[in-house]
C-alpha cells in the first residue's frame, strides 16, 4: 500500500495550550498581546507569541526589554516546554481516532500515517476537514499537508500557504528554510544564491554534501522523497483493536461501558480464533470535544472472559481519582489488544487445584487493578548465580522475561535446601570466627553479641564473580557453608575472599534456613 501522511502543524501550541487549561486567565484578556518568556545566557528572551503579538512585529529571540519597549502592554507568562510537550501528546491522542499510527514531531507538530484510513471520510479532504473543525471547536488552529513521505507533509504544512494540488511542484518553491538545518548552514544556502528547495536540487547532490555537509544531502533526498525517516508512533500499534463509532455522541457513560463489553466480546473471538489470550487491555473513550479518557488493565494470565474483563474495567473505574466525565458525550470507544499470548484449553483436576489457582489470579488481578500495578509484587527467578541477584520482583501482571529461568532451582528429593529462606541485604559481618585455613569450615563465631558453636557443616560451596561483566570481575570470591550450631539453628555463611586474593578475608552471615 502506498503510504500517506497527514502532517498538523500547531504555530500557536503554548497559547493555545494556556487558553486551554487556564482559561482564567483570559478573561477580560481581549486582545491584549502575551508572549512567553526564558532566561537564556544573560538576558530573558520571547519563546513565543500569540497572534496579536506577532501582528504586532514581536517575534521569538527577542529580549523582553525591547518587547516591552515597542508594545508595552504586552502579557508575559513563563515558558513551559513540559506542558507543551504534554499537551502535544494530549493532541495526538485526539487524532488516534483517525489512525492508529501517530507520531509526535516536537515542539509543535503532529505526523498521521493515513494510508487506507481515508475511506471513512470519503477522502484526505474530508479527513483533514473534520480535523480542522475538531481543532477549532478547541480554539486550535492547525496547519495541514499531506505528502508521501512525513518530511514532506511537514514542509508543506509549515511553509506552504494552502493544500497544493502538484506536492512536489510545490515542495520545490518552498523557501530554504524549509530544509530544517541550522541557523548557520540555511545562511551559508542563501549567500551562496539558493533562495528555494527547488535551487538546492537543481545542484548535484555531491556537490551539496562537500560543501555545506551530508545533514544539507540527506535534508534535500528527503524532500526529494528519494528517502525517509522511519515514522516511530507514539503507541505501538496493538495487535488485535476493535472499535465503534457514533453518528451522535453518546451521553451516558453506562452506555458507554455497555458498548466496551460488546467490544470485549468481538476481541474475544477473535483471540478464540487465533488460540490466544489477551494480558493487557486499553479502553480509550473519546470525546467528541476531543478529549480522550484511557482505561488500561492487565491480567497474570491470559484471558478472553468478557466478564472477568469487565469486572477489572470497574474496579479501575471506581479507582480513577477523577471520575469518567462524558461531557459532550463519547462519538467513538475503542478497544485493544496490547498484549496476547497463547491460549489453550485446559483439563481442571479432580480435586481443584486448578480453579483455586484460577481464583487467586483473579484477586492478584483485581488488586492489581484497583491498588495499581506496581503495588501488587511477585518473585521471579534470574539467571544469575550470585544468591542476591538470582531473582527479581515484578509486578504480579508483568509478563516473565524472555531470558528468565522457567522454574525456581529445587533441590534433589530427600536432601536439605541448597538456598536459605530469609536473605540479609547486605550480609551481616560476623566476628571472632574459628575456622581452619585455607578453606576449611568455621568451628566458632559470633553474631549479636552471642557466640555460636557449630556442631554440623557442609561446603565449601564456591561462588565467584560474573567476569562476563565488567563490574563484576573484580569481586572476590566467596566460600558458602551451611552450618548447624549447637542449638539446633541453621545458617548460611561465607568467606569473602580467598587467602590469595585477600590477606585477611571477612566472614559474613548471608540467610537462615527455617
Amino acid at each position: 500500500m502506498e503510504r500517506r501522511y497527514l502532517a498538523l502543524v500547531f504555530p500557536w501550541l503554548p497559547i493555545d495550550r494556556l487558553r486551554a487549561t487556564r482559561p482564567h486567565l483570559f478573561v477580560q484578556a481581549g486582545e491584549t498581546p502575551v508572549a512567553f518568556v526564558e532566561t537564556i545566557g544573560q538576558a530573558v528572551r520571547l519563546t513565543a507569541t500569540d497572534r496579536t503579538a506577532a501582528r504586532l512585529g514581536l517575534e521569538p529571540g527577542l529580549t523582553l526589554a525591547d518587547a516591552r519597549a515597542r508594545v508595552p502592554e504586552l502579557e508575559v507568562f513563563p515558558a513551559d516546554p513540559h506542558a507543551d510537550m504534554d499537551w502535544l501528546e494530549r493532541l495526538a491522542d485526539g487524532c488516534a481516532r483517525y489512525s492508529p499510527t501517530v507520531a509526535l514531531a516536537p515542539p509543535d507538530a503532529l505526523v498521521i500515517d493515513v494510508a487506507g484510513c481515508t475511506h471513512a471520510f470519503d477522502g484526505e479532504r474530508p479527513l483533514a476537514a473534520d480535523v480542522e473543525a475538531r481543532m477549532a471547536r478547541r480554539g486550535i488552529l492547525a496547519r495541514h499537508a499531506f505528502g508521501d513521505t512525513p518530511e514532506i507533509a511537514q514542509a508543506l504544512a509549515r511553509y506552504a500557504g494552502a493544500p497544493a494540488p502538484d506536492e512536489r511542484r510545490a515542495v520545490k518553491r518552498l523557501p530554504v528554510a524549509a530544509l530544517e538545518l541550522d541557523a548557520d548552514a540555511t545562511v551559508a544556502l542563501t549567500r551562496a544564491g539558493l533562495k528555494t528547495v527547488g535551487d538546492v536540487m537543481a545542484r548535484p547532490i555531491a556537490g551539496i554534501a562537500a560543501r555545506f555537509g551530508e545533514a544539507a544531502a540527506s535534508a534535500v533526498r528527503r524532500l526529494a522523497g528519494d528517502d525517509r525517516a522511519p515514522v516511530r508512533p507514539k503507541v505501538r500499534v496493538a495487535p488485535i483493536a476493535v472499535e465503534r463509532r457514533f453518528a451522535e455522541p453518546i451521553a451516558r457513560t453506562d452506555d458507554a461501558l455497555d458498548v466496551l463489553e460488546e467490544l470485549a466480546g468481538e476481541a474475544a473471538r477473535t483471540l478464540d480464533e487465533r488460540h490466544q489470550g489477551g494480558r493487557r487491555w486499553e479502553a480509550r473513550l473519546f470525546r467528541a470535544d476531543g478529549h480522550v479518557q484511557s482505561l488500561r488493565i492487565e491480567t497474570g494470565q491470559p484471558t478472553r472472559d468478557v466478564a472477568l474483563l469487565m469486572r477489572l474495567f470497574a474496579e479501575r473505574i471506581d479507582s480513577l481519582a477523577d471520575p469518567l466525565d462524558p461531557g459532550f458525550g463519547y462519538d467513538l470507544v475503542r478497544l485493544d489488544v496490547a498484549l496476547a499470548e497463547r491460549l489453550d484449553a485446559a483439563q481442571l483436576r479432580l480435586e481443584g487445584g486448578a480453579a483455586q489457582r484460577g481464583q487467586v489470579e483473579q484477586l492478584v488481578d483485581q488488586l492489581s487493578t484497583r491498588l495499581g500495578r506496581g503495588r501488587v509484587r511477585r518473585f521471579a527467578p534470574r539467571d544469575s548465580h550470585i544468591p542476591e541477584q538470582a531473582e527479581l520482583m515484578l509486578p504480579a501482571t508483568a509478563p516473565a522475561a524472555a531470558d528468565a529461568p522457567a522454574a525456581w532451582p529445587a533441590a534433589e528429593a530427600g536432601e536439605p535446601p541448597l538456598r536459605p529462606i530469609y536473605l540479609f541485604d547486605p550480609p551481616q559481618p560476623i566476628e571472632s570466627v574459628m575456622a581452619e585455613v585455607p578453606d576449611g569450615p568455621p568451628h566458632r563465631f559470633r553474631w549479636r553479641r552471642r557466640v555460636h558453636e557449630v556442631a554440623r557443616a557442609e561446603g565449601p560451596e564456591r561462588i565467584a564473580g560474573e567476569w562476563w561483566r565488567r563490574h563484576d570481575a573484580t569481586i572476590p570470591t566467596r566460600d558458602y557453608y551451611r552450618i548447624e550450631d549447637r542449638r539446633g539453628r541453621r545458617y548460611w555463611i561465607f568467606r569473602h575472599g580467598l587467602h590469595d586474593e585477600r590477606d585477611h578475608p571477612r566472614w559474613y552471615l548471608h540467610g537462615l534456613f527455617a
